[in-house]
């Protein structure tokens, strides 16, 4: 059994579908094909199932909007009876007495969390492994999932969940959804509103990994609180930008910008407005967000034992306690960046890039390697992490495949506020396509 999120909250909504059977169809994909994929750190067996019978038996039942719907939750929020990994050995390993945010939402929304997913240690780089498991594209198991979101988007490419949870500070969302042909979204600062928003310097989120719109457009208003953004409405005629520059300078590969300008040109034929035009980015963008990668991450290693972190981990929290110590992290160029975002949006209604810069590097276990290694990977975000800095919404869209047989996601950004149009104008591009 396998149905989308909404169709699944609908029929149990309804009583014509028991929210435990839903549940155990879950646990036997993920029994089935993990040890394969390597999605989950953690598989709820038995908690699960315990949640999706007191889903049932809630008197609420008709109400909730994700009426037993499996889901799984990345590895970077509390959940009650559970330790927070952060894909770390070096953390501790007390468990949780109670749901922290994101989960506590997910649990009154009738959602039943059936694990929680892989990520690379503290969430660094895009991709995901671990001494325990290398996370794997479902598509292409040769390559990495990405990265932050890894285990979240190999499980839903998997078809072991319909929804994930995931969280993105420099693209670890829009990456993951991207190579593994999901929808991913990215919501504004500040929408999905949680207590660990200054993680990466204030760049971090939290947001949902789907396999349509409709169901990331569900999860989202759950997150953020708003039940309107599950209601998508036809997009009306958008000022639709698109631009195949590389932020930063640099070029991309023909197979992975090409779709960009395919997809503006199907919006095109379906009556928006299409432009090419390329926002401001300036010279002061990529060193304020390098600033954060380096500082954030940094602070954050400060919680963990340092002498077990990985030696790639060390080095990149050496480096940002440099980058602390020096003053670097300035507000200077974040806001004039911002500045120049808003005055494109002006004249704009979404902005259509490319998502990724280069391809996703191979499942390896990146974990092993110096910190020099892994660098060149986090270089293949420059599309992506300019809409961090900025607090923008963002997210991938399907758009094609690459000869390798990997799945290539398009970006589309909208200025503050803007998460509707975007979910509204990702169902449009999926009835189109």
């Amino acid at each position: 059994m396998v149905g989308t999120a909404v169709e699944v909250a609908r029929a149990v909504r309804a009583g014509s579908l028991d929210p435990v059977r839903v549940t155990e169809d879950a646990l036997g994909r993920i029994a089935a094909g993990d040890a394969a994929v390597g999605a989950f750190r953690r598989v709820r067996t038995a908690e699960a199932a315990a949640e999706a019978r007191a889903v049932g038996e809630r008197p609420d039942l008709a109400d909730l909007p994700l009426a037993g719907v499996p889901i799984a939750v990345k590895d970077v929020t509390a959940v009650a009876g559970e330790y927070v990994g952060w894909g770390s050995q070096a953390g501790s390993r007390q468990v949780a007495a109670a749901d922290g945010e994101i989960a506590a939402r997910l649990r009154a929304a009738g959602a039943v969390m059936v694990g929680l997913t892989h990520v690379p240690e503290l969430c660094h780089w895009p991709m995901t492994d671990t001494p325990d498991a290398i996370t794997r594209n479902p598509v292409v198991p040769a390559y990495t999932a990405g990265g932050s979101s890894g285990g979240a988007a190999a499980a839903v490419a998997a078809g072991m969940v319909p929804v994930a949870h995931g969280s993105d500070a420099l693209g670890s969302i829009r990456g993951p959804a991207a190579i593994c042909g999901l929808v991913g979204i990215m919501p504004g600062a500040g929408v999905v509103a949680a207590s660990d928003a200054h993680l990466f310097c204030g760049l971090y989120t939290h947001g949902v990994l789907a396999t349509t719109a409709a169901d990331a457009a569900l999860v989202l208003s759950v997150l953020a609180q708003r039940p309107a953004l599950a209601q998508l409405t036809e997009p009306g005629t958008l000022r639709v930008a698109v631009s195949t520059e590389v932020p930063g300078g640099g070029a991309a590969p023909d197979e992975l910008t090409a779709v960009a300008t395919q997809v503006a040109q199907l919006l095109g034929t379906a009556g928006h407005l299409v432009s090419e035009a390329t926002p401001s980015y300036g010279s002061g963008q990529l060193p304020a967000t390098a600033a954060r990668w380096f500082a954030g991450p940094s602070e954050h290693a400060e919680e963990f034992d340092r002498n077990r972190l990985q030696r790639r981990t060390r080095a990149h929290a050496r480096i940002g306690r440099v980058v602390r110590r020096a003053g670097l992290v300035r507000e200077r160029g974040r806001q004039e960046w911002t500045a120049r975002a808003r005055e494109f949006f002006t004249e704009h209604d979404v902005l259509v890039t490319p998502m990724l810069q280069a391809l996703p590097a191979k499942a390896e276990p990146w974990h092993r390697k110096s910190w020099l290694a892994n660098f060149p990977q986090a270089l293949h975000s420059a599309f992506v992490t300019p809409w961090n800095l900025a607090g923008f919404p963002a997210m991938s869209v399907p758009a094609g495949v690459h000869p390798t047989g990997l799945p290539i996601g398009v970006q589309l950004v909208a200025p503050p506020g803007g998460e509707s149009r975007l979910l509204a104008l990702a169902a449009q591009l999926e009835s189109l396509r």
